[in-house]
C-alpha cells in the first residue's frame, strides 16, 4: 500500500500552500470612505515603490484608501487612477509596501487549471481559496454599461471583499483580478494579459486610459473553410452593429462584415479589436480587412478618442 506520499490530494494541498505562502504578504485589504459610506475590498502590490492594483468599483468615489497588510501593518494610499471600462484601478501607497506579486499571462490559462484566490472576503484579511479555471472568454457587464471580454470564470470561492484581490496560477503568478460573484461556485476575474497590462501601465503613468473608438459591436464566428485555410485561422468577428456617424460608419464598414484583420494584426475575438484601439491609434489611418460577399475587402478607418463618459 502507498504511504500517502503520492496522494493526489496531498500534491494539490502542497501546491495551494506554496501559492498562499508566496502571495499572502503581497495581497492587501482596502478600506475606503465616500459620500455614500464606507466600503472595502482587496488589492495586490504591483511594484516595490508602492503601486497597488485593485478593482475600479472598489475605490469608486474615493480619493484615498486605508491599506492593511497580512502582517497587520497599515498605510494610506492615494487612488492614482480608475478605469471603469476594464474595472481596474491603481493606488500609490504613501509608505513602504511588501514585495510585489509576480505577474503571469492569463492567455496561457487552460480550462481545468488550478487557480488560487487571495483576498479579504467579508473583511477577513488574507483569506485563501482554491479551485480551477471553469471557463475562459466570458463577458462581464460593467457599471459603465460596457462589457469586459475574455473574463476568467473560476469555482474558487469568492465573496464580497474579494473584489480587487489576486487570482493566481499554480506557480503563484497573478493572472487575474477578482471582480465579481455571479452565483454559487461562479467567480469572475479580469485577466492579466497584454491588453490589461497596457491599461495598468497607463493608470500608473497618467492616472487614466486613452482609448481609440471604432464604433462597432460584434461577436466571434467561425470562418468558412476556404477562408480559414487561406488565413491560417478558424475564427473572425462578425459586425453586428455599426454606430451611426462613427469612424466605422465613415469608413464604409457594414453590419454582416466579418473582420479578420485590423492594422495588419489578425482578429479572432473582440479582445483583438480592443488591443488595437489604444492611444497610439487615435487619429491614425488604420486598414481594416473584412470578408464581404465572398471576397476580402480592405477599408481605411480613422479611430477617434473614446470619451470618458461614452
Amino acid at each position: 500500500m502507498s504511504d500517502g506520499s503520492d496522494n493526489p490530494l496531498d500534491a494539490f494541498s502542497a501546491a495551494v500552500v506554496r501559492v498562499a505562502e508566496k502571495l499572502l504578504p503581497s495581497v492587501v485589504s482596502l478600506r475606503v470612505h465616500t459620500r455614500r459610506g464606507g466600503g472595502g475590498g482587496s488589492g495586490s502590490v504591483l511594484t516595490a515603490d508602492g503601486f497597488i492594483l485593485t478593482s475600479a468599483h472598489v475605490v469608486d468615489g474615493a480619493s484615498v484608501a486605508e491599506v492593511t497588510f497580512s502582517d497587520g501593518g497599515e498605510v494610506t494610499a492615494d487612488v492614482r487612477g480608475r478605469d471603469p471600462l476594464s474595472d481596474l484601478a491603481v493606488l500609490r501607497a504613501r509608505g513602504e509596501v511588501p514585495p510585489p506579486v509576480s505577474r503571469g499571462d492569463a492567455s496561457r490559462l487552460r480550462v481545468g487549471q488550478l487557480v488560487v484566490a487571495v483576498g479579504s472576503p467579508l473583511g477577513f484579511t488574507g483569506s485563501v481559496t482554491a479551485g480551477v479555471v471553469s471557463a475562459l472568454g466570458r463577458s462581464l457587464p460593467t457599471r459603465s454599461g460596457r462589457v469586459i471580454d475574455e473574463v476568467i470564470q473560476t469555482d474558487a470561492a469568492l465573496n464580497p471583499g474579494n473584489s480587487g484581490g489576486a487570482l493566481a496560477d499554480g506557480a503563484g503568478r497573478l493572472v487575474g483580478v477578482n471582480t465579481a460573484v455571479a452565483g454559487v461556485g461562479v467567480g469572475l476575474a479580469v485577466p492579466i494579459n497584454t491588453t490589461t497590462e497596457h491599461i495598468i501601465a497607463s493608470l500608473m503613468r497618467a492616472g487614466r486610459v486613452r482609448r481609440a473608438w471604432l464604433g462597432i459591436a460584434g461577436a466571434q464566428v467561425p470562418l468558412r473553410p476556404e477562408l480559414a485555410a487561406k488565413l491560417g485561422r478558424k475564427r473572425g468577428v462578425r459586425v453586428a452593429q455599426v454606430v451611426a456617424g462613427s469612424p466605422a460608419s465613415t469608413s464604409g464598414l457594414r453590419a454582416g462584415d466579418i473582420l479578420v484583420a485590423i492594422d495588419a494584426r489578425p482578429v479572432t475575438t473582440a479582445t483583438d479589436i480592443q488591443a488595437v484601439m489604444v492611444e497610439g491609434t487615435i487619429g491614425r489611418r488604420v486598414e481594416v480587412t473584412v470578408w464581404r460577399n465572398g471576397a476580402l475587402v480592405d477599408v481605411i478607418a480613422v479611430p477617434r478618442e473614446l470619451a470618458d463618459d461614452a
